[in-house]
């Protein structure tokens, strides 16, 4: 039986804006080395792959290298999906066992509300090959379970990072390096980019794993819980954010612009 995968830009609601994810609907478990296989020929960021429970969907992330622990993007358009298609009710949550246990998704407001676990970062005493692979002096250097948080002076200095990813790849110990500034613009409260070439990812347009990072760090910095930060990727994407304790909220629209299926044969 053929296999529906659909394309999907995140964090958006503009066609070939936001992060694209690819959404694979499962009708029974696959072998991880076939899942594999799929996310690089998709060759975007992550492919997220559902399977049907009796209390929600099994829900795994891959990038075209590895498998991922925790992915905001695909998690969005894996729950749109579910809605666009009406395979879940308008009024009921998404409802997603994953490595990084139950996450949920709501649909609030005209946009897909994320329930996420937070995943601050502790003070990292700084790694000269971090400023190298950046070629900035950071104002802090932080690191959490799965990355590094770097703040930089300034949103220029973000938005005009140049890194040198075969460094950033061979010489830090992460999943990725985020870089992070004050916004420069009212409408947000923080801006960021993602790099993480060790996963086969060298810039991720906008990262939803990375704001459960950047909600913290700079909701202590700004003294609020509610913000906005703004991905300054090519592509670029805005993230909404509430901190409530020890879980974040990260809200965003999505839209479908691929449909298809999978070869029976492959």
């Amino acid at each position: 039986m053929a296999i529906p995968i659909f394309q999907v830009d995140s964090f958006t609601d503009i066609p070939f804006k936001g992060n694209p994810a690819g959404v694979c609907l499962l009708s029974e478990n696959m072998e991880d080395t076939w899942m594999q296989n799929v996310a690089a020929e998709m060759n975007l960021a992550e492919t997220a792959f559902l399977l049907k429970q009796k209390d929600g969907w099994d829900l795994r992330w891959f990038t075209p290298a590895a498998e991922v622990e925790l992915c905001g993007h695909a998690t969005l358009a894996a729950a749109h999906i579910l809605w666009e298609l009406e395979i879940l009710p308008d009024y009921a949550d998404a409802r997603f066992h994953t490595l990084s246990g139950l996450l949920t998704a709501t649909r609030k407001a005209g946009m897909i509300q994320l329930d996420f676990p937070a995943t601050p970062a502790a003070p990292a005493a700084p790694l000269e090959e971090l400023g190298d692979a950046l070629g900035i002096d950071p104002v802090y250097t932080g690191k959490n379970r799965f990355d590094y948080l770097v703040e930089a002076s300034g949103a220029d200095e973000v938005r005009n990072c140049r890194p040198d990813m075969r460094l950033l790849a061979e010489a830090i110990p992460a999943r990725g390096v985020m870089i992070t500034a004050a916004s420069d613009r009212p409408e947000y409260d923080f801006i960021s980019r993602f790099f993480a070439p060790s996963i086969g990812i060298d810039e991720d347009p906008v990262t939803g794993s990375a704001h459960c990072c950047l909600g913290p760090y700079w909701s202590a910095k700004l003294g609020k819980t509610a913000l906005t930060g703004y991905q300054a990727s090519a592509r670029g994407g805005a993230v909404a954010v509430r901190i409530e304790g020890e879980r974040v909220l990260l809200r965003g629209r999505a839209v479908t612009v691929i449909r298809g299926e999978l070869s029976e044969e492959v």
